[in-house]
């Protein structure tokens, strides 16, 4: 039987469908789910294995980032998105994704109705939309089992993507190995430089995980690199070369298997 795949959708969400696609690509059965379809009963999260938050602009982030999305979920799924995550099931969060597991409570640290770390206003003031290189930290992630100490590529697109938390909670995060994507510089070093770290994240963190490895959230967009042809100088790549983010979903569905 196929892994099944929930792509949740709301007002605002515009990657529902690349990140669909991206899983359909490695063998998923892939279903965009509106949300309200949750909370209206028509469609339940127990009949998914793996439920992933998408990229896009929820709401407008007219109040700020995921905010909307991360309370319509904490006051009208709080307790099947519970659940959910204390089964043996994956969760994903892209870009507002992201945002929204982290006002959830669901990252870092999975306490759902706490937040431990946020994601602001990109420290260059305006919108990036460019590619980034990210090395693949050592932690227990599903997502990137295999790929830890190698250097990826993939898009950015966000306003509001610089990682930011207590010192003591960074420490904690760096301490448990949380950490799964750093940006870094054209030698595969962690930097705080612009454009590298196109944001200003602090300790140039680009996504994380919790505890188990099962819930991770990113945000940069590893959807839009699942294809040879999706890279901006993907003629002057070695043929036949795999996306570089292909393996995070092949990863998620293996993991069924």
């Amino acid at each position: 039987m196929k892994v099944k795949v929930a792509v949740l959708y709301l007002d605002g969400i515009n990657r529902d469908y690349e990140t669909t696609y991206a899983f359909e690509k490695v063998g998923a059965v892939a279903e965009v789910v509106h949300v309200n379809s949750l909370i209206n009963k028509d469609v339940k999260l127990k009949d998914f294995q793996i439920v992933v938050m998408p990229g896009g602009f929820s709401f407008g982030d007219d109040i700020m980032s995921a905010k909307v999305w991360a309370n319509k979920i904490l006051y009208r799924l709080k307790d099947e998105f519970q659940e959910f995550v204390q089964k043996d099931k994956l969760v994903l969060g892209i870009c507002n994704g992201f945002q929204a597991l982290v006002r959830i409570g669901l990252l870092p640290f999975n306490k759902i109705g706490n937040i431990d770390a946020a994601l602001i206003h990109n420290d260059s003031g305006k919108f990036e939309s460019r590619w980034v290189k990210l090395k693949i930290e050592e932690s227990n992630c599903v997502f990137t089992k295999g790929m830890e100490g190698k250097v990826i590529e993939v898009p950015v697109s966000h306003g509001e993507g610089k990682f930011i938390a207590d010192e003591k909670v960074l420490d904690k995060i760096e301490d448990e190995n949380k950490v799964v994507f750093r940006y870094v510089d054209k030698r595969g070093r962690a930097t705080q430089e612009y454009p590298e770290n196109c944001n200003g994240a602090l300790r140039a963190i680009a996504g994380i995980c919790d505890e188990s490895g099962k819930i991770m959230g990113l945000m940069p967009h590893p959807e839009c690199y699942v294809n040879e042809t999706q890279h901006p100088n993907w003629t002057f790549l070695s043929k036949g070369k795999e996306p570089d983010a292909l393996p995070i979903f092949q990863n998620a569905v293996n993991y069924f298997k």
